[in-house]
């Protein structure tokens, strides 16, 4: 059977039909596919992302593309078997291609949850809150983060064809960026298949996707000042990319997410009769065997208390010896191959240059035999342990990684030694700690955050729901300082703000008002007959606002309110007490403030706001006395359309309103948001 030809997907069509280089499988060295030999057009590519991409992208708002995020994921997830039996052809595990294929679909998911939450139904993110700029109220000035009208490039590295290009993707999708994706060549047939089934969704607007086989050839060359750049793979390949004329000239941003030398530390209060001991040796394991060590986040340098390094040896020794590798569709198997010849090239001169001068305690020569039909032939390469008992006179630990299954064990002499080993790796992506002592955590922690971007706390309490050392989350950044790149990808809503243009805007708050799509205190508010709370979510507009009537504080609402609570704090009821306060007299509950403030301006008949499910940026700014009078004023500050409906088929949004009470003399005693639940006049029929 003839090995198909890979085919970019430039300008809206699949590109490619004679065949150029071959790819081979990783398990038996077989010819799986080709690239294609037609040279790209990437003045066609950018072209087509920015005349057809980028508008079609800004049609929609942040939270239409976090719902074709969510459909696209739930689309992915229901065809993952097809991805899981390409991925087979990688040398991956079922648990490896688990990482890739749902992990990736898995941030999809999360990116959705995280925009539907926090991203407004516009193209504009206020990023206030406002602040005045002036004593009579009349300037103010924000920030806003807005679309920036480019292309983002993502270039990626072998280990994780899926989770490597939706993980990008899909921050930069919700900031309306078009995407090239360009996949390590080695495993891009796993990426093809990916984009060809997301084209083949049709839930995807135009121009949002692109993708590249093969050379990058002058695309970077093309790049302006709005584009932008993500590298994922070796720092000597990042080097390289981040210093291309082009991208310097237009200052075009470039993060890179760089193979590191990470390392996992054992702490010195730990022993080899605790669990965590046993939890310290499993994750080294799993971490230099998982995906057969071709992790960016895999432990390469196993930092032990020199008195613990046999001890860890022995167990390590112990573990790895019972890891069956080869064909992962053989029963038993644990560790599939590297992705390929030149990768098992690499990893072998690799391994000489960290055996120099130290021993290896575990590797080749312990029984190694890869299982599986043409497993002589594949991509294999034996789990290996180097072992270093003088890391501080040897620098090749620290500067030499090996991409696969191989990790440095090192002694060390005190937590400060450990920590300066673990910094001599000149940045990395994340580091592990293992400790029973909360105060060695927060002693070590704060020093090891400065050369990791991430660190992992383990002990027996977080063992049970740990993700482990080597797992980037959404929820957190991904990137390390240094040699780890010095960027930063993930992290939450922060990742899509990675490619928004954040500006600074200055005016008055009625201005400010109608650039954010939020109100700012000072703007022009509309009073009506018509209470905000008896309007449906299509008919309140930003502004619409409601000043009540006035209440008297009593010290019987004080009293009533001490009993209904159980707050009976002094300040409250000691009379003589508080007279010795910064205030000199009793003061009413600020509670009760807010509750007495909900009393003034709620509206208790049924109508279109269904709920209050929650209350932000609460402060009470003045203490209210017995005798004082508050008042509020509520005004619609924020509309989300989240393209909700409930069982009933009645259509949902989310306003937030400002809220500000005052006393008789007009200062602000109290000030929040309050988020509701409003319905929609359309129904389905």
């Amino acid at each position: 059977m003839n090995a198909a030809t890979l085919q970019s997907y430039i300008g809206g069509r699949w590109i490619g039909k004679e065949a150029n280089a071959p790819l081979h499988g990783a398990l038996n060295g077989s010819v799986i596919y080709h690239t294609h030999a037609e040279t790209i057009d990437f003045d066609e590519a950018i072209t087509y992302g920015r005349k057809t991409g980028v508008p079609a992208l800004m049609k929609l708002d942040f939270q239409t593309r976090a719902q074709r995020l969510k459909a696209l994921a739930f689309y992915l997830m229901e065809r993952k078997e097809e991805l899981y039996k390409i991925s087979h052809l990688t040398g991956a595990t079922r648990p490896d291609s688990w990482v890739d294929v749902e992990g990736g679909i898995g941030t999809l998911f999360a990116y959705a949850s995280m925009g539907g939450r926090e991203l407004p139904s516009s193209n504009v993110l206020h990023e206030g809150p406002a602040m005045a700029l002036g004593k009579r109220g009349g300037f103010a000035g924000t920030h806003i983060l807005v679309p920036r009208g480019g292309l983002a490039v993502h270039i990626n590295a072998f280990n994780f064809p899926i989770w490597g290009l939706l993980e990008k993707f899909a921050p930069s999708f919700l900031a309306a960026m078009p995407c090239i994706g360009k996949p390590a060549t080695a495993t891009s047939y796993l990426t093809e298949a990916l984009v060809r089934m997301i084209h083949d969704s049709g839930l995807l607007p135009e121009g949002a996707l692109q993708l590249v086989i093969g050379s990058t050839g002058d695309l970077l060359d093309r790049l302006q000042g709005h584009d932008v750049v993500t590298f994922t793979g070796s720092a000597d390949t990042a080097a390289k990319l981040r210093s291309n004329k082009n991208l310097i000239a237009n200052s075009v941003p470039f993060t890179a997410e760089a193979d590191s030398l990470n390392c996992a530390i054992l702490a010195p209060d730990v022993t080899p009769d605790d669990p965590e001991f046993d939890l310290f040796v499993k994750e080294v394991a799993r971490e230099m065997t998982t995906k057969a060590g071709q992790k960016c986040t895999a432990v390469r340098r196993i930092i032990v208390p020199r008195n613990q390094v046999d001890a860890v040896s022995e167990r390590l020794r112990a573990r790895l010896s019972k890891v069956v590798v080869g064909d992962p569709s053989v029963e038993g198997v644990r560790m599939g191959a590297l992705a390929s010849y030149d990768q098992v090239r690499d990893v072998t001169e690799r391994v000489a240059m960290l055996a120099k001068d130290n021993e290896i305690v575990y590797g080749a020569n312990d029984g190694f035999k890869p299982v599986g039909e043409g497993a002589h032939n594949g991509a294999f390469f034996s789990p290996t342990l180097i072992l270093c008992r003088e890391p501080l006179k040897n620098n090749a630990v620290h500067d030499v990684e090996a991409f696969g299954p191989v990790s440095t064990l090192m002694a060390y002499d005190g937590i400060d030694e450990a920590l300066d080993l673990a910094a001599r790796g000149k940045g990395s992506l994340v580091s592990t700690l293992v400790t029973r002592e909360p105060a060695i955590a927060a002693y070590a922690v704060p020093i090891a955050a400065a050369s990791h971007g991430r660190v992992h706390i383990l002990d027996a309490e977080a063992s049970v729901d740990s993700t482990g050392h080597g797992s980037p989350l959404p929820q957190l950044k991904h990137g390390g300082p240094g040699r780890a790149g010095g960027g930063e990808e993930l992290g939450g809503i922060r990742a899509v703000k990675h490619f928004l243009q954040r500006a600074a805007v200055q005016g008055s708050p009625t201005m400010l008002s109608a650039v954010t799509g939020e109100y700012v205190r000072g703007g022009a508010v509309q009073e009506s007959d018509v209470h905000p709370f008896r309007k449906y979510f299509e008919d309140l507009k930003i502004g619409d606002s409601l000043l009540t009537h006035r209440r008297t504080v009593s010290e019987a609402d004080i009293v009533n309110f001490g009993g209904v609570s159980g707050d009976y704090f002094y300040m409250h009821f000691d009379e003589i007490a508080a007279k010795d306060t910064q205030f000199g007299k009793r003061i009413a509950h600020g509670y009760f403030v807010l509750s007495a403030a909900a009393g003034l301006f709620v509206s208790p008949a049924p109508g279109p706001v269904l709920a209050n499910y929650g209350l932000d940026n609460l402060r009470f700014v003045a203490p209210v006395a017995i005798g004082d009078t508050i008042r509020a004023r509520l005004t619609a500050k924020r509309k989300v359309d989240r393209n909700r409906k409930d069982d009933r088929g009645v259509g949902q949004g989310v306003v937030a309103w400002d809220v500000q009470v005052t006393n008789q003399n007009d200062e602000l005693v109290a000030s929040y948001d309050i988020l509701t639940l409003v319905q929609k006049r359309t129904t389905d029929a």
